[in-house]
């Protein structure tokens, strides 16, 4: 024997979040940054353009208020979170966040791209983190400088009102920055769910598939798409039929989880529909286009098909 002893390293110290940097002022990155500002936190929102980030502002301000006519907030905690989402064009912004999430569209290039300039202007203790909702973490950590430290957070949509957030870690991600997510979600409200690293994780591998399922029976005619929501509100007891939630959620968004799913697990029965990829070479991509399996620019929306 040598005589040697050897010590066990000191866990890493977790991390106390006290202000948040969301990169994407759309319908997921402003509702992320509204549920952090209404629950105390300092909020730096970025985007590509002032015009995103005043939309973003735009559509923030309307659901506060909503939520103040409802009696579920009020008038002076609206004003007060409000205050605290500040916008920017500059991912400098982002120098004393401790957490930053990123919320654009299910790229892989993108994101990439994204943490690659985040990276360059935050703290080397700063947690970076993804709401990707079909990207692998593992692989998403390991284009940034700080994998271990890299964590998927997935708020479900409309994220001031769903109480889930689904929390992934990647191979790399240490057990410090799972903690410190952990007690994050607490502190706003939410419940976690643990998600193994795989395509689509949980949410997704179950919701997506059901409505890609929806339209093929569509595409079959096997009922038209007031008859397949009726039924699955009807007969499954579901708050929304597949075509409105996909509506909701973005046509782009169910066919980019669909293809990921079908090209890494390369079981035919996630190939997606395509009537689905037809919608989305035509510009209907739901709610947020005005047409999707609905046509919103009729009042009340009425079917496209």
């Amino acid at each position: 024997m040598s005589g040697l002893t050897f010590t066990a390293a000191a866990p890493e110290p977790i991390t106390r979040i006290e202000n948040v940097g969301v990169v994407g002022a759309g319908q997921m990155g402003r509702g992320i940054a509204q549920v952090f500002a209404s629950s105390g936190f300092p909020v730096v929102m970025a985007d590509v353009s002032e015009a995103a980030l005043a939309n973003g502002l735009k559509m923030v301000d309307r659901d506060m208020q909503r939520r103040v006519d409802r009696g579920q907030m009020t008038a002076e905690d609206r004003d007060e979170a409000r205050a605290r989402i500040s916008t920017t064009i500059d991912h400098a912004a982002f120098a004393d966040c401790d957490l930053v999430i990123e919320a654009v569209s299910e790229n892989e290039g993108l994101k990439n791209a994204i943490f690659k300039s985040v990276s360059a202007h935050v703290k080397p203790s700063t947690i970076l983190a993804s709401n990707t909702s079909s990207i692998s973490v593992t692989r998403l950590a390991a284009a940034t400088d700080r994998p271990e430290r890299f964590i998927g957070i997935h708020f479900m949509n409309p994220a001031p009102v769903m109480k889930l957030v689904e929390v992934t870690r990647g191979l790399p991600t240490d057990e410090a920055t799972y903690q410190s997510v952990a007690a994050l979600a607490e502190r706003i409200g939410k419940r976690l769910v643990a998600s193994a690293d795989t395509p689509a994780f949980i949410v997704n591998r179950i919701l997506i598939p059901m409505i890609n399922e929806a339209v093929y029976a569509l595409y079959e005619g096997v009922g038209d798409i007031l008859a397949i929501d009726s039924a699955m509100k009807l007969g499954a007891n579901h708050p929304m039929g597949p075509f409105e939630l996909a509506d909701y959620i973005g046509l782009d968004t169910c066919l980019a989880v669909m293809r990921v799913l079908h090209d890494e697990l390369g079981d035919s029965k996630y190939r997606p529909c395509p009537l689905l990829a037809k919608y989305v070479d035509a510009n209907w991509l739901g709610k947020k286009t005005g047409r999707g399996f609905y046509d919103y620019t009729a009042s009340p929306a009425r079917p496209t098909r």
